[in-house]
């Protein structure tokens, strides 16, 4: 029998190369003289539908193989008029390595020729038969797009069966042939907004900066920009609980409008099976891409695996870092957004870190602009998660608890003149997200937590008041102030002994916690909330947190100033939000019984005012907790600090 060698032959990456590489395939292990003949392999191109103008994944698997595939080529053939294929993207990693070795001839070749209307992949074991690929197995994936005249019907990718050049699978112990299913691509019209093809959907900022709750936005069609550069492709290595994972990934890179953009496609089953030893975090560290997109790929059976052992995926980049909870990507909910009954193992979870569109970096300077003393100090940058399955998108847009991403300064940049993290509001603002910088050896890095994803910036925006120099707050009243969480009342003026509103210092919480707008859409309404009041939309956002819930006779009172009793109680539910423990009612006498004026602290704030002394967030004078007393401006912002610094958010 025929041994191919372990040292694979010089094949130029050209097409008289793959079929040089196609007759390797078909001579690399003959069929063995007298064996019984087996049934064919089969396999199945997935059915999907897509949009006019827009791009769906087609999965290409090995659904039965009796022996295991060792070689295989194929040439597909699809309508120029209405499809153009935009990559081709190797799966099967555990067997596939894709690497070229020192002749420079990788394990997977693929050549498109849109002209024409063909494809043509080509894979060889070149190990001698260790490494096969197996029954429901993805052999790769096709990205196809449907060209924006494309007329609505079905078009079928087809294959020619009967020339071996065109379809050839060799088995480790025969040569038993192949079945081919599916592959029927079904078009329907484009959106009556247009042709939406070569561009991304722009997540609405009106969701980005704050809301919660965990929840995923309906489905929309995939739609995913053409390259520009053909996509290459490489193994990478990956981390499970700091430990390398040698060849557990690929890494496939090509250029869209300008943007170079590296796809980690991570081998989701070989990291299944360390969940067994105790999975906790999962690392790709993907560097030496500059300022260029990169986007982790896991499926849904990962994620779902990783939920269950409380793991979390870490995206690193030169750009920034995403450090995001499996249980945060909320899998259950994408799964009943696509159908309860589709496999997890079908859907693609992508993370991403991306380099914000040149339309929302001349809007953010902008909005800077219209600031005091401001200056962008990084340029802003997407940290997006979308489910995507047979043509479809869901974004996950918000979370249960907040998620740590970090961006890296500029090199050179001293993170001290860096003041706070941004957002920008549909109306052009830019507000603060609890943001806290860490000294680096080379480059210093913005942390930021936050309850959704969007687009973030860090900017340097340092306040003063003339009031406040020689007062017990100033370093509590400035800092927030240069993260835009309080304002002063008047050019350089904070009065820091004014009292303060329940407006007010809802709305002063509010800015701190980063919650812009409300969790949910279900209204609540006051009776002394005015429509189009300035609070009118805080209240509403801190009600849809738990935060505030107003009085018996469905009053909220904003103008009325707050009581230190009533702010404790609201930054105690704040507490839950940002993972603080509470008082329970065991330490509740003992913590306010140090105070000689505890007997007036009233029943119901109790163990709110008890978990602020917990916390150390109140400290009291004299001995006194002055429950009754009105808070102050300055008493609000150090309260504020604390929480947030307590929380470990700056």
């Amino acid at each position: 029998m025929f041994q191919p060698k372990k040292k694979r032959p010089r094949i130029r990456k050209t097409m008289s190369g793959l079929i040089a590489l196609t007759l390797l395939s078909s001579l690399i292990l003959p069929n063995v003289a007298g064996a019984e003949p087996v049934e064919p392999s089969q396999v199945q191109f997935a059915n999907v539908s897509v949009q006019a103008g827009q791009t769906v994944h087609v999965p290409v698997a090995l659904k039965k193989s009796y022996f295991g595939v060792k070689a295989y080529n194929m040439q597909i053939d699809y309508d120029t008029s209405a499809l153009e294929i935009v990559r081709i993207t190797p799966k099967s990693v555990n067997v596939i390595s894709t690497s070229p070795n020192e002749d420079g001839v990788a394990d997977f070749q693929y050549q498109i020729n849109n002209a024409e209307g063909w494809v043509r992949i080509i894979w060889v074991d070149f190990t001698g038969g260790d490494h096969s690929i197996v029954d429901e197995t993805q052999l790769f994936d096709m990205e196809i797009k449907a060209k924006s005249n494309a007329a609505p019907g079905t078009k079928q990718l087809s294959v020619d069966q009967t020339d071996s050049e065109h379809w050839h699978f060799t088995n480790v112990e025969h040569n038993s042939g192949a079945q081919l299913f599916g592959g029927t691509i079904t078009i329907t019209a484009a959106n009556s907004g247009g042709d939406n093809s070569g561009s991304t959907p722009t997540p609405n900022p009106g969701n980005s900066s704050g809301g919660g709750g965990g929840s995923v936005s309906p489905t929309s069609p995939v739609v995913t920009p053409v390259p520009s550069t053909p996509a290459v492709t490489k193994g990478v290595d990956i981390y499970v609980n700091g430990q390398k994972q040698e060849q557990s990934a690929t890494a496939s890179t090509s250029t869209v409008n300008n943007q170079v953009t590296t796809t980690v496609h991570v081998d989701n089953d070989k990291v299944i099976n360390q969940v067994g030893s105790g999975l906790k975090t999962l690392l790709l560290p993907i560097t030496g891409t500059g300022k260029g997109a990169v986007v982790g790929e896991l499926n849904g059976k990962l994620v779902k695996t990783m939920e269950g052992s409380n793991a979390e995926v870490v995206i690193q980049t030169d750009s920034g870092t995403y450090t995001l909870p499996a249980n945060q990507i909320q899998v259950d909910q994408i799964l009943n957004q696509f159908g309860s009954t589709v496999p997890l193992e079908d859907i693609t979870i992508q993370i991403a870190i991306v380099p914000s569109a040149t339309s929302k970096q001349t809007a953010i300077q902008a909005a800077a602009g219209k600031l005091e003393n401001t200056t962008v100090i990084a340029a802003p940058i997407d940290f997006e998660v979308k489910a995507i399955w047979n043509g479809q998108q869901v974004n996950v847009d918000r979370f249960n608890s907040y998620v740590e991403r970090s961006i890296t300064l500029p090199e050179g940049v001293d993170g001290s003149k860096t003041t706070t993290g941004v957002v920008l509001q549909p109306d052009g603002s830019l507000l603060h997200v609890p943001t806290k910088v860490i000294k680096g050896n080379v480059q210093d890095s913005a942390i930021i937590n936050s309850l959704t994803n969007s687009t973030y910036a860090l900017i340097y925006h340092p306040a003063t008041f003339s009031d406040v120099s020689s007062h017990w707050s100033r370093d509590d009243v400035q800092d927030l102030a240069s993260r835009l969480i309080v304002q002063g009342t008047g050019e350089s003026v904070f009065a820091p002994d004014r009292s303060i509103t329940r407006a007010e210092f809802t709305a002063v919480l509010l800015r701190g916690l980063g919650l812009h707008s409300p969790r949910s859409t279900e209204a609540t309404s006051f009776t002394d909330v005015k429509t189009g009041s300035w609070y009118e939309d805080e209240v509403q956002t801190a009600v849809s947190y738990g935060l505030i819930s107003g009085y018996a006779d469905d009053s909220f009172r904003p103008n009325s100033e707050i009581s230190r009793a009533e702010a404790l109680t609201i930054v105690s539910r704040a507490m839950k939000l940002v993972g603080l423990a509470q008082a329970d009612a065991s330490e509740t006498t003992s913590l306010l019984s140090t105070y000689s004026d505890s007997a007036k602290v009233q029943a119901w704030a109790a163990e709110p005012v008890a978990s602020a002394i917990k916390q150390e967030l109140v400290q009291g004078t004299d001995g006194k907790l002055m429950s009754d007393a009105d808070i102050s401006r300055a008493q609000s912002a150090a309260i504020v600090k604390r929480l947030l610094a307590k929380a470990g958010l700056i």
